[in-house]
């Protein structure tokens, strides 16, 4: 009696929810397919539209997680699972690791943040939390400065997206100020002579935008010289460096004291 009894609650079972849990795989089954369908598409999409490569695997995953965990809940409501419970777990879990995890997703936010608006790119040079250097790589949580005497600095996105960043190569040009003071017994034009003559040596001054020399202010003992020039972003301090050296070669050569800097 008693397997009778149990073949009998099994049959009404099948008969009252079969329909239903036949129905729910068929779109559990046909959905995980629309999804893998759907996976292909964006990743087509995101190569197409140029997508950084660090935001793409983390933007296609997460899309994808979220469509198999909507398709889940619907199957389950298909096949009459009682939703209550289940969404009080998920609840609870999301907001534990929501305040488990709020630095970690705020980097992330941040990280697509900047993937998506590019304030700077891998090679740019940035001065921010108080380092200096090229940005080696954008990471999805953060993003790597290699500084000019070679250290690494890991730097959380959040730094960046909400703090002051100085892009120093974005324009691709960068502009070299040097003020020279010389005694009033120097001849102004010749100085400027000489001045030109060490731009012309150097051949890493930018043409354009146009160099700019003048006096930049008259003192009782003697003049200021100022000198705006325009050089490479990249590779500014070299560029500085070998234009003063060749500066002070050519005054040293045209006989005129040496200014005071």
């Amino acid at each position: 009696m008693k397997a009778e009894e149990w073949l009998h609650r099994m049959y009404a079972w099948m008969i009252k929810h079969g329909p239903a849990v036949l129905l729910a795989l068929v779109v559990l089954l046909l959905g995980l397919w629309l999804i893998r369908l759907f996976s292909a598409y964006l990743s087509r999409v995101m190569q197409k539209r140029q997508v950084d490569r660090s935001l793409k695997p983390f933007l296609q995953s997460m899309v994808i997680l979220l469509l198999r965990v909507l398709l889940l809940l619907a199957v389950m409501q298909i096949a009459g699972v009682t939703m209550t419970l289940f969404a009080a777990l998920v609840t609870s879990f999301g907001v534990a690791a929501g305040l488990a995890l709020s630095g970690t997703l705020q980097n992330f936010a941040s990280g697509v943040l900047i993937l998506f608006l590019k304030p700077f790119r891998a090679g740019d040079h940035i001065i921010a939390q108080g380092q200096e250097g090229a940005v080696t790589e954008i990471r999805i949580f953060y993003t790597i400065v290699t500084t000019f005497d070679n250290r690494i600095v890991v730097i959380p996105n959040s730094k960046l997206s909400n703090e002051v960043i100085v892009n120093v190569s974005a324009s691709g040009n960068r502009r070299l100020d040097i003020e020279l003071k010389f005694t009033n017994g120097v001849d102004y034009e010749q100085v400027k002579r000489v001045i030109d003559q060490a731009i012309d040596d150097a051949g890493s001054i930018l043409h354009e935008p146009p160099k700019r020399i003048g006096i930049s202010s008259l003192e009782p003992d003697g003049y200021k010289v100022m000198l705006n020039l325009w050089v490479s972003a990249h590779g500014f301090i070299d560029i500085k460096l070998q234009f003063q050296e060749r500066l002070l070669q050519r005054l040293k050569q045209s006989g005129l004291p040496l200014p005071g800097m």
